[in-house]
């Protein structure tokens, strides 16, 4: 039979009914009030660090590095170009007088009314053909070289390669045209009339073969395409798209704290164990009461009812 109102073991008092001064302080604090969803926003300080950014987010989109290099200025792009197809054009003169001075002669003879090959059988044509396009060759690798050189600094350009195909052409015709008038007439009927009968003289300076055009402009361009991949200017490489502040950095892995800041790398390194918590009390000893109350008796001192 249970006793009424017997007190509750001292071995087995609560832990909450010991807790001491810091709990009743703890318990007596008044409760921070909810924020208010419809009323002002919160002061924002001006002075307080930025966010870092979310380590969970979303990665950074392939492609957002950093801001790219500012355009160059039209106008020097506009004269870098300009400058370069008239130094080609000027070029030309000269390989119109080597080409009058170097190309091979087509003998011809009259004879009565009629004008006659000398050779029949010659390769002068082809050989004028063959000296042009060997001129413009070394007219490209001229060119090229040399507006490789001086605008290596820079970075050379797309105005650079565009005036040296544009001039390297426009000096080609140049030289054409202008190699013909300064060789033989091309009126072989009156210079043959002028030389009479049984006399020989050359016929005019023709180009047979007018892909040889082309030989310097493509020349310059492959030249210049080349010295700029193996000796030109080198731009700094953009960092990969994960080094980024959102991305955790080698060697920094760990659990984000729950305030929420994070370190330089991204991610917080693991806490450190703290100590052990100490308990109440050992077991099988009475934990000792708080200060100011009063000291529970012995069980053998408590007063048994009359049955």
């Amino acid at each position: 039979m249970t006793v009424p109102n017997t007190p509750p073991d001292p071995g087995r008092i609560p832990a909450a009914d010991v807790a001491g001064p810091a709990a009743d302080a703890a318990a007596s604090a008044p409760a921070s009030p909810a924020p208010d969803p419809y009323g002002p926003p919160a002061a924002v300080d001006p002075f307080a660090p930025p966010a870092a950014p979310d380590p969970y987010g979303a990665p950074p989109a392939f492609g957002h590095g950093p801001a790219p290099a500012p355009a160059r200025p039209l106008l020097p792009e506009l004269r870098a170009g300009a400058l370069t197809a008239l130094v080609c054009v000027l070029l030309g003169l000269g390989v119109a007088g080597l080409w009058v001075w170097l190309a091979p002669r087509v003998p011809l003879l009259v004879s009565g009314n009629r004008i006659l090959y000398a050779d029949p059988e010659g390769e002068q044509r082809a050989g004028a053909d063959a000296v042009f396009a060997l001129i413009g060759l070394g007219a490209g690798v001229v060119t090229a070289l040399g507006a490789f050189l001086l605008t290596r600094r820079r970075g050379g350009g797309i105005a650079v390669a565009v005036g040296l195909t544009v001039g390297g052409l426009l000096g080609s015709l140049v030289g054409w045209k202008l190699g013909v008038r300064l060789g033989p007439t091309s009126d072989v009927v009156a210079h043959a009339r002028q030389v009479g009968d049984g006399h020989g003289f050359d016929d005019a300076l023709r180009l047979g073969a007018h892909g040889a055009l082309l030989v310097w402009p493509m020349t310059a361009m492959v030249l210049l395409l080349v010295l700029s991949a193996a000796f030109g200017k080198r731009e700094e490489d953009p960092p990969p798209y994960w080094a980024g502040t959102g991305w955790p950095a080698p060697g920094t892995l760990g659990a984000p704290p729950a305030g929420g800041a994070l370190p330089p790398g991204g991610y917080a390194p693991a806490p450190a164990p703290g100590p052990a918590p100490v308990p109440l009390s050992e077991p099988g000893s009475a934990p000792e009461p708080p200060p100011g109350a009063e000291p529970v008796r012995p069980a053998d001192d408590r007063p048994v009812p009359p049955s």
